[in-house]
C-alpha cells in the first residue's frame, strides 16, 4: 500500500509469522484488533472512572432519546444486569436521567444530562485518538467499507443462533 509510514512497515514486519490454518480466519484478525484496542481503551478511559461500555451507552441514548436498558442491551449484545449497573453509575454522577415512560408505565425511558452529553464527547474524542492509527492507514472510502463490513459482519452473527 502507497503512503505506509515506517511505523506502519514495522509493524506490519512483527505479523510476517505464517498462521497456517488461520490465515483467513475473520475471528483471528478482529480478536488481535480488538486486544489492542481494548487495552488501550481502558487506558484512554480510565481517568473517566467509568465501567467498561459507559460511552457506548451514553451515545446509544443520545442517539435515541426514549430508549430503554432492555433495548441497550441487546443492542450492544451485553446482559441486561450488566446494563443496570452502568445505567445506575451513570445517574448516580449525574449522566444519565431515567424517566417512567407515559406510553408504558412498566418501562423506563433514558436520557443524558447535559453534564452527560459533555462527557460523552469528551470521551469519544479520546477514542477517535486511540484509534488514530487505523484510520491513519485507511482512506476515507477504506475506512468506511471497513465499518460497514464490520456491521454486516456483526449482524450476520447475531442472526445465527448461539446453539
Amino acid at each position: 500500500m502507497a503512503g505506509r509510514t515506517e511505523e506502519q512497515t514495522a509493524a506490519l514486519d512483527k505479523l510476517r509469522m505464517d498462521w497456517g490454518l488461520l490465515n483467513t480466519a475473520v475471528g483471528t484478525g478482529t480478536r488481535l484488533i480488538h486486544n489492542e484496542l481494548a487495552l488501550r481503551i481502558v487506558a484512554a478511559y480510565a481517568p473517566f472512572g467509568l465501567r467498561s461500555g459507559a460511552l457506548s451507552t451514553m451515545v446509544l441514548i443520545s442517539a435515541n432519546p426514549g430508549c430503554s436498558q432492555s433495548e441497550l442491551a441487546r443492542e450492544v449484545a451485553m446482559d441486561d444486569s450488566a446494563m443496570v449497573a452502568i445505567i445506575d453509575q451513570l445517574e448516580k454522577r449525574g449522566l444519565a436521567v431515567r424517566s417512567r415512560s407515559t406510553a408504558d408505565r412498566r418501562r423506563n425511558t433514558l436520557a443524558l444530562t447535559p453534564e452527560g452529553e459533555a462527557l460523552m464527547h469528551e470521551m469519544t474524542g479520546r477514542a477517535m485518538e486511540v484509534e488514530r492509527p487505523i484510520r491513519d492507514a485507511l482512506n476515507a472510502e477504506e475506512q468506511a467499507m471497513l465499518v460497514a463490513l464490520l456491521r454486516r459482519a456483526y449482524a450476520a452473527i447475531i442472526a445465527t443462533s448461539r446453539d
